[in-house]
């Protein structure tokens, strides 16, 4: 019986032929590529994948006989690389180790071999010998440890009695002479010519005096018509000086039982193909003669074995650990990215992350909303993440925001937009973050007491639209609401999807503004999302089921006519810290509120990213919850209106206000002509300007005459 291990002692006529087996080199960028077809493909999938490996027969002596699959193992149509010999084969990857573990390999054996042996009787084999070398692979990757269990099988026929050599094998060198080792290199680099590749997997020789002739093994038979002696040859991986290799297998049978009728004994051509201090060598190649036993005459696939051993000699897997030769950060990256992933495998398959990782957020605060919106920016795969606070990090800070240790309160405290950027970084390496310590200008905050104050105003409202400019979100986290004014009018005007969360004592708010329309044939970009066509956002209805403008009893609103933050307001923004005590400055809130409101503030972009829309989508209400969702993750609300006291959301949606002090037309008109001397104006004057502006006094007036009226009404009946 043929061993299916090498055997490494002396060969001579009348013993049994023994054959290298090939040994595994799957090689790191294999598991790599592993990793991110199971994560972004394969999935749950078990089924059989096609992947290719090669071997090469000019390794030195004392190397084992080698099967490589490498990084482009799944680009089966892929180039192989250059005087190395492809081996298709089956990759069989299971979702648990348990699956692993009890997957039949004999089975998986037998089916493979059958195969094989269907393609020898058909004579398929023949015209493509490829089918002599096959492989199975089976694994499982354990993403979370980085460990890779692996189990190699290279199928090969086994006769019932063991393979007899007649001649012992010899280096051909002692055959043949100089100029017939020249002919056989040059007959081989011809044959590879002809068949288009730079190996030949198997073929046939004559050679006769200083001639050799090598032909496709397909040729036998006119072959034999000329000649009764003709040698078999073919790429032999093996570096033994006795033995040949694995492929040799496989190939005897299909001999046998092609022509086991007609040869009595077979001569075969180990051919090796070496490079030796930069010259080329084929004289380490062997020759021998076997004698091939009979086959049984019946069509039943004959004995099949193939599985590897593992490194202690015994019939089992291998594994391999990688978690400690991968770039840290690199692991990191794709840990990260493993939970959104797997999201994707089964809950939500349509899931565009690359919509979401690619988003860049700009968070307008860093204190307990920006600390926790920015974690669960991170959670959702985001990149780029950008802080604005003037703020220094007090002693009361940590503990409510995340991302700030006792340590960065000493010394009088460091930059909060500055740490909480540091602080991802150390987090996550892989995160693009940044921070800058600059004020926003305020309405009722005047900034012209000095040519200096009013220069740093302008540089600090030149900057701010140049932030909004870079991103595709803005996040406003601040603790005042006249700070929120500034990002709104410049994000409307540059056509940015901005998400607002605010807090109260139990209370909160998340809300994304209405996106506005940009100008015909412009296309704004808005997290990812072209806009719609003029036609297209015009024509999306909503039925209004009150008529106050502002108010929240509206619904199926399209995004370009949503409000913002203060389209509620009658009133401009102004200071709200002058004159307040302590507990009206700061922002007193229950503990978990800011962790509620970030989240929920986070989870409102990624489903606007979802949308087909983007941040023209129309809004949805609590009406909506038990309706058919818009998006693979659910709603796309204008509001979520959160009561802590009773654990309720809702989910109200507002026209924009005609005359809202932030967003509506006039505004956006006269800081696009006027630029900086607007917001000036806007900055040093009190509620009057902004609400004269707006047509808010007017407004006032008309309510407070008819207010009048009604009364005089009332005093006459």
């Amino acid at each position: 019986m043929a061993s299916d291990s090498g055997d490494t002692g002396s060969t001579t006529a009348g013993t049994k032929l023994q054959f290298a087996p090939f040994s595994s080199a799957l090689e790191a960028g294999f598991w790599h590529q592993l990793t991110q077809k199971k994560l972004d493909d394969f999935r749950l999938d078990e089924s059989p994948k096609n992947i290719k490996g090669y071997y090469y027969n000019g390794d030195p002596v004392g190397l084992p006989t080698r099967l490589t699959l490498e990084f482009s193992a799944f680009d089966v149509d892929g180039p192989t690389p250059a005087r190395c010999c492809p081996a298709m084969g089956t990759l069989y990857n299971t979702n648990t180790l348990d699956a692993f573990k009890t997957t039949d390999k004999k089975a998986l054996l037998e089916k493979e071999a059958k195969e094989m042996w269907d393609a020898i009787q058909s004579g398929a084999a023949l015209k493509n010998p490829s089918i002599l070398c096959k492989f199975i692979l089976l694994t499982f990757a354990d993403l979370k440890k980085y460990h890779f269990y692996y189990w190699f099988c290279f199928p090969v026929l086994c006769f019932s009695e063991g393979i007899k050599i007649v001649q012992q094998p010899s280096l051909i060198e002692q055959v043949f002479s100089a100029k017939q080792i020249t002919a056989l290199q040059e007959a081989y680099d011809g044959l590879c010519i002809q068949r288009g590749s730079t190996v030949v997997p198997y073929f046939l020789m004559k050679y006769t005096g200083d001639t050799v002739q090598l032909t496709p093994l397909e040729d036998w038979d006119a072959v034999l018509t000329d000649t009764p002696k003709v040698t078999v040859g073919f790429y032999d991986p093996c570096t033994l000086s006795q033995h040949p290799g694995w492929p040799l297998r496989n190939l005897l049978v299909l001999l046998a039982h092609r022509w086991g009728s007609k040869l009595n004994t077979v001569e075969v051509l180990c051919f090796r193909d070496r490079t030796l201090q930069g010259s080329r060598s084929i004289q380490h190649s062997l020759l021998f003669q076997v004698k091939l036993p009979e086959l049984p005459l019946t069509s039943v696939c004959p004995k099949s074995v193939g599985w590897e051993k593992n490194p202690k000699g015994a019939m089992g897997p291998r594994m391999v650990n990688l978690s400690e030769c991968m770039d840290p950060k690199r692991l990191a990256e794709s840990s990260v990215d493993l939970n959104l992933k797997l999201m994707r495998w089964r809950l939500v398959p349509s899931l565009d992350l690359d919509k979401v990782v690619s988003t860049k957020c700009l968070l307008l605060g860093a204190g307990t909303l920006g600390c926790n919106v920015a974690r669960t920016l991170m959670g959702w795969g985001v990149r780029h993440i950008t802080f604005v606070d003037n703020a220094k990090i007090s002693y009361s800070n940590p503990v409510r925001q995340p991302l700030y240790e006792f340590e960065d309160c000493l010394g009088g405290g460091k930059s909060k937009a500055m740490a909480a950027a540091d602080r991802l970084g150390k987090i996550f390496p892989g995160v693009n973050a940044h921070g800058y310590s600059m004020s926003i200008p305020m309405p009722g905050h005047p900034v012209n007491f000095s040519e200096a104050t009013l220069s740093q105003a302008q540089k600090d409202v030149e900057y701010l639209e140049k932030l909004v400019s870079e991103h595709d979100v803005v996040f406003l986290l601040m603790d005042t609401r006249e700070s929120r004014w500034l990002p709104t009018v410049i994000a409307a005007s540059k056509r940015k999807l901005v998400v607002n969360a605010a807090l109260g004592f139990d209370t909160f708010v998340v809300m994304r503004h209405g996106l506005k329309k940009p100008p015909i044939s412009q296309s704004v970009s808005t997290g990812g999302e072209s806009s719609p066509s003029s036609s297209s956002a015009s024509s999306s209805s909503f039925t209004p089921s009150g008529s106050v403008p502002g108010s929240s009893l509206f619904s199926n609103i399209p995004g370009h006519k949503l409000g913002c933050y203060f389209c509620n307001d009658v009133v401009a923004p102004g200071d709200s810290t002058r004159d307040r005590t302590l507990d009206q400055q700061c922002t007193v809130s229950r503990p978990g509120l800011a962790m509620i409101a970030g989240a929920l503030a986070v989870e409102m972009m990624v489903s606007i990213l979802q949308h087909s829309e983007g941040g023209y989508a129309v809004a949805s209400s609590s009406d909506d919850r038990m309706n058919e969702p818009p998006t693979s993750l659910g709603l796309v609300p204008h509001q979520i209106r959160g009561f802590l006291s009773r654990f309720d959301n809702v989910l109200p949606a507002s026209l924009a206000f005609d005359k809202c002090t932030a967003c509506s037309p006039i505004v956006l008109e006269h800081y696009e002509k006027e630029g900086f001397q607007f917001l000036s104006n806007v900055f040093n004057s009190t509620h009057s300007f902004l609400e004269d502006l707006t047509g808010l006094t007017l407004l006032h007036q008309e309510t407070q005459a008819a207010e009048i009226w009604d009364m005089s009404d009332d005093e006459s009946i």
